[in-house]
């Protein structure tokens, strides 16, 4: 089917079961029988162990915390939609004219997720080592540097040092809601100073939804939200 035609040309690599492909880029929207929901889980966990092997070998020294850390800001959804836009994936998405007409092909959940979805068909029909190299191949070309400065802004700790510099306290972050499959589990967080709710966020995980709740306030104090 010519819909996936550009997709193996920025990917550099060609599909051999299409079916599997179809079912990679198909969101619940579409309302066919099959989705990319599995594929996606699958995805999930084999992007997981590429890029934890791939830093345990290009960084020998370092221990496991810093290591976490480093793969965290990459395997996230945010990570996940940079290389996904890095090879036109919203393009080739099967998605319904709703979600068409709510921007679903630029939607960074549905990027995000069709991306798992395709390393995790790539994986299947190749096997680990090809998802790995196209992978690292898009991580590596995404981000200039992938250290744990370039790479981890850590937002809470810079918004604990402002509101004690300026407020004399620090804030307090509160779990409002955890939703979603048990894979895919989401969760919001909201961060509260002086007595009173500044802004929340969410992530697929607690830290993740703080982190983007720090970046969310930090910008606030700075008026630039």
């Amino acid at each position: 089917m010519k819909h996936f035609k550009a997709l193996e040309k920025a990917l550099n690599y060609k599909f051999k079961r299409h079916d599997l492909i179809i079912e990679a880029l198909t969101h619940k929207s579409y309302k066919k029988p099959y989705n990319n929901e599995r594929l996606e889980f699958l995805g999930d966990a084999v992007l997981d162990l590429i890029v934890g092997e791939y830093l345990f070998k290009k960084f020998p020294k370092e221990n496991e915390g810093v290591l976490s850390k480093i793969r965290a800001s990459l395997v996230n959804e945010k990570g996940f939609t940079t290389l996904a836009k890095s090879i036109d994936l919203g393009n080739s998405l099967l998605i319904s004219s709703a979600e068409e007409n709510n921007d679903g092909r630029i939607k960074p959940s549905l990027l995000s997720n069709a991306f798992e979805a395709v390393i995790g068909a790539i994986y299947l029909e190749s096997g680990l080592e090809t998802a790995s190299n196209i992978a690292i191949r898009l991580i590596e070309s995404s981000h200039k540097s992938i250290d744990l400065g370039s790479l981890s802004k850590d937002f809470k700790t810079t918004l604990q040092e402002i509101t004690q510099a300026d407020f004399g306290e620090t804030p307090t972050y509160k779990l409002i809601r955890a939703f979603g499959p048990d894979h895919k589990k989401e969760f919001e967080i909201a961060i509260e100073l002086q007595h009173r709710v500044i802004c929340s966020a969410i992530g697929r995980s607690k830290k993740e939804a703080q982190q983007r709740a720090a970046e969310i306030a930090l910008k606030k104090l700075k008026g630039e939200e």
